[in-house]
């Protein structure tokens, strides 16, 4: 018969939870949970996919892998006018990105560091600007493009875009130079740096990550951004890819094989610009939440 004392001691060596631990059933939830989400993600993306391999007559059937095919391909290329409106959306992308990621980046400091009148008031502009929909600016932004003469412009779109972009990431660039210790401009302006020699050579080699995440977000609101392309671009030459996968629905149905093949080639540059600013999101994103 067990004793007291020993079932004491039993429960005495016998070790205590950690806080972190999981129990077996909490641990095999957990992974079905996350199985089950991953799953979720990805399927539509493998559903597209899949159905742009498939011939048109099977486009809207589950026969994946039945007479699986590139024609959707090379019809999307040799019958559409996809490679220009690919060219098309790689320059405003290009244009919106390089020329955001400086004007947020030049702005974020100059707010970060330099106190001016007005400054309060510039701050306030960035957050509010945020919060109207696109819809809501559509009319007012169009009247605006029609004035200048900027319709049916790239440059019209680039300007739009930066709109859009240039508040957000401005704002979060002000909470990453925040960060950054003072200390640095100071000891570049003792070594005779003007104020923006200090921002390009000293502070910006530090920003990488808000400039990656600055960047992403200016190239995937151009790239994927469909209601102002739609509004501003007419003709085919000058269509982007947004503007264009709209060729292939109508009133009568939908050219699922083209379109679904389009979508493919679409998604491959964002997910490599994603692929080269994936290190620096996190960090970039954090530091811009936190501090601004």
């Amino acid at each position: 018969m067990t004793t007291l004392t020993e079932t004491t001691a039993r429960h005495a060596v016998r070790k205590p939870r950690k806080r972190g631990d999981r129990s077996p059933v909490a641990s095999v939830a957990l992974h079905l949970t996350l199985i089950a989400a991953s799953v979720i993600a990805v399927f539509p993306v493998l559903w597209v996919l899949l159905t742009s391999l498939k011939p048109a007559k099977f486009a809207t059937t589950s026969d994946f892998f039945k007479d699986t095919t590139f024609e959707n391909y090379t019809n999307l290329i040799k019958d559409t006018e996809f490679l220009t409106w690919f060219g098309n959306s790689v320059i405003i992308a290009g244009l919106t990105t390089l020329i955001g990621v400086f004007v947020s980046a030049t702005t974020g400091y100059a707010v970060s560091r330099f106190r001016f009148p007005g400054k309060r008031g510039l701050m306030w502009t960035l957050l509010v600007t945020q919060m109207f929909p696109v819809a809501v600016l559509i009319v007012p932004i169009y009247n605006i493009m029609a004035t200048m003469g900027l319709l049916n412009q790239p440059a019209g779109l680039v300007i739009t875009y930066l709109t859009i972009s240039v508040p957000f990431c401005a704002w979060m660039m002000k909470g990453f130079f925040d960060t950054i210790p003072r200390e640095i401009d100071e000891s570049g302006m003792v070594d005779g740096l003007t104020p923006f020699g200090t921002f390009w050579r000293l502070i910006l080699p530090l920003a990488k990550p808000g400039l990656a995440v600055t960047a992403f977000y200016s190239f995937i609101t151009a790239w994927g951004e469909v209601a102002y392309a739609s509004a501003f671009m007419v003709g085919d030459e000058n269509l982007t890819l947004a503007g264009g996968l709209q060729k292939f629905v109508n009133q009568y149905g939908a050219q699922w094989g083209p379109m679904t093949a389009a979508s493919v080639l679409i998604a491959i540059p964002a997910a490599l610009v994603f692929l080269f600013a994936q290190k620096h999101l996190v960090t970039g994103m954090s530091a811009g939440a936190v501090k601004g």
